[in-house]
């Protein structure tokens, strides 16, 4: 089994290369503002997943995406010599959508809050169904004349014959 920490190490070398090769080395016109956001790889180590993201719309994505499937090689060859393993980890660029998933949850955030305001509008100008005291309060009063009959219709207690 590889050591949990030796391959996180070499998922962030791996971003970082990937990063410095795409800002550095590639001259490819169809490469578009890219961020390499994170790299993952397999415990074996042969394989490395790595997750960017493409300032622009879908022909800026798509563009961006053909690009860097022409340089896998290079990327390759310049990771696998960087990292020093014995075999060079294949690479896989994968589309990472933060954004597209941000936008979504403040989307539904946002709905929320307009449900919630809805709500507590509609929560203002309600009224109880029943009574205004939905529990059954017996009087003060009533309670002080039961009291006072129990204790004089009370015999002493003693030897009754």
């Amino acid at each position: 089994m590889t050591d949990p920490a030796k391959v996180r190490r070499h998922a962030e070398r791996i971003r970082e290369l990937v990063a410095s090769v795409v800002r550095s080395q590639i001259k490819d016109p169809r490469l578009g503002m890219i961020t390499i956001t994170d790299a993952r790889i397999t415990a074996d180590l042969r394989d490395a997943t790595v997750f960017y993201t493409v300032l622009g719309d879908a022909a800026a994505q798509a563009s961006t995406a053909a690009a860097l499937e022409s340089a896998k090689g290079m990327l390759r060859s310049t990771v696998g010599k960087a990292l020093g393993l014995r075999h060079s980890p294949t690479l896989t660029f994968v589309l990472d959508d933060v954004q597209d998933q941000v936008k979504h949850i403040d989307d539904l955030l946002a709905a929320a809050r307009n449900a919630d305001a809805e709500v507590q509008r509609l929560a203002a100008k309600a009224q109880y169904a029943g009574e205004p005291q939905p529990y059954r309060v017996e009087d003060e009063d009533a309670d002080a004349e039961v009291e006072d009959s129990d204790t004089e219709d009370d015999e002493p207690r003693g030897d009754r014959r």
